[in-house]
């Protein structure tokens, strides 16, 4: 069975997350989802435990793909949950420099064990971000086109 960890902040989740974790379904047994806690990021616009119920929710018709709140270094998460390889996604050449150096570092952490794979989000999907589907959010821009509408409406309660 392969196993592979997709870790991130995903507040909110986006649909260019939701497209690199759907490639990854077609490839791999199990998706883990990694929700991580990074105590260096700014106040989040949900809680880990309304990202990690509102994922779930997003994914119960979908078996392979698991949810769970990481913290610590990734590749300490991923060998823990048993994966083969961590899982990022790329929109584009801004993120390269960025994903190469922690794959890089989780090379090294893990020894060589650990390597990551890379999926380049789909051409509608390569401009989205959290960040951006946020700033739009508090500019009363619609964001539809950017997050699923439960987390749309998540989103708008909390408003």
């Amino acid at each position: 069975m392969t196993k592979v960890l997709y870790p991130g902040s995903f507040d909110p989740i986006t649909k260019g997350h939701m497209n690199i974790v759907s490639q990854a379904c077609e490839l791999f047994d199990e998706v883990i989802v990694a929700i991580m806690n990074n105590p260096t990021k700014k106040v989040p616009f949900f809680t880990l435990d309304e990202r990690v119920k509102l994922i779930k929710k997003l994914y119960e018709n979908k078996p392979n793909v698991k949810v769970i709140v990481g913290s610590g270094a990734t590749v300490d998460v991923s060998e823990n949950e048993g994966c083969q390889a961590i899982v990022r996604g790329l929109r584009g050449l801004s993120d390269y420099d960025y994903e190469v150096q922690l794959r890089q570092i989780n090379k090294d952490f893990s020894k060589d064990k650990m390597n990551t794979i890379f999926f380049f989000a789909d051409k509608d999907y390569q401009f989205i971000s959290s960040t951006a589907v946020k700033e739009a959010f508090f500019l009363g821009k619609p964001i539809c086109n950017y997050v699923d509408s439960l987390i749309e409406n998540e989103m708008n309660n909390k408003r």
